[in-house]
């Protein structure tokens, strides 16, 4: 007896999710971690609130990055909500060491300063590091390696060096970040969210010519219209600004190639 041919399948996921270890972000949050554990084990009494809350602040905008990363297989809204909240998080560990410093009348080098372009400069080193260098390592090899390059500031005697260093990190995370915000809104504007993403991968599996497994008669493919534009079918989609913002209405599913949308009755 012949076996029946199984309907093709997805063999990978309908969005990119994971990778963080590669995010420059990341590897950098990484950095302000370690760094900061540091610090407060050296010169942030342990029964001080201020020592936890800094060590926590810096391990959120590490962890959330990760998070937020895994998190955008499923949920446009939940790896936006979690990168602001790194980015919140590096916020407040920025003004911990600007406090400290102040505090203990220690001096905060300037933008343009010589030690700030030194710092940044290891950073330019890190990104333009060949794909077979150590410090292009995204796993833990790569981590030790960057720790490494940084020692000589990170693992200094004096504290203003190293919260100054640190200081430069968080303004390089912070950078990084907005930029990445910028580009998962701009893709969630653009594609719309996981769901209407799923929506339009079963529209499109829909209208296959060869699928071999026929469609649930309850759902309603014949409701689905085509794009009056290029006759494309169209996929479900949520305004996410302007005076309509949170209405549903039909987008075709060519965007960005076809911006043809139609009101939902």
């Amino acid at each position: 007896m012949q076996t029946p041919r199984q309907p093709d399948r997805p063999n990978k996921r309908l969005r990119a999710s994971g990778g963080y270890r590669k995010l420059a972000s990341f590897q950098t949050t990484t950095l302000i971690y370690d760094g900061t554990v540091a610090f407060c084990n050296y010169f942030v009494s342990g029964y001080s609130r201020t020592h936890d809350q800094m060590v926590q602040a810096a391990r959120s905008g590490r962890q959330n990055i990760a998070e937020g990363s895994r998190a955008g297989a499923v949920s446009s809204k939940s790896e936006l909500r979690l990168t602001n909240v790194a980015r919140a998080s590096l916020e407040e560990l920025l003004l911990d060491f600007e406090d400290y410093l102040r505090q203990n009348d220690l001096p905060l080098w300037g933008k343009d300063s010589p030690e700030s372009k030194k710092v940044r400069a290891l950073g330019r080193e890190i990104q333009d590091a060949p794909a077979n260098s150590p410090l292009a390592n995204p796993q833990d090899a790569g981590d030790r390696a960057r720790n490494k390059l940084y020692a000589n500031w990170l693992q200094h005697k004096d504290p203003a060096i190293i919260a100054n260093t640190l200081l430069c990190l968080i303004h390089q995370a912070n950078y990084l970040l907005d930029q990445q915000l910028i580009a998962l809104e701009r893709d969630f504007v653009e594609g719309g969210g996981y769901s209407e993403q799923l929506a339009a991968a079963r529209i499109a599996h829909r209208r296959r010519p060869d699928r071999t497994d026929p469609s649930d008669p309850s759902d309603p493919a014949d409701q689905i219209p085509k794009c009056p534009q290029c006759g494309e079918l169209m996929a479900l989609r949520t305004a996410r600004q302007g005076k309509n913002e949170g209405s549903q209405f039909w987008g075709c599913t060519a965007y960005p190639k076809c911006k043809g949308t139609a009101p939902l009755d």
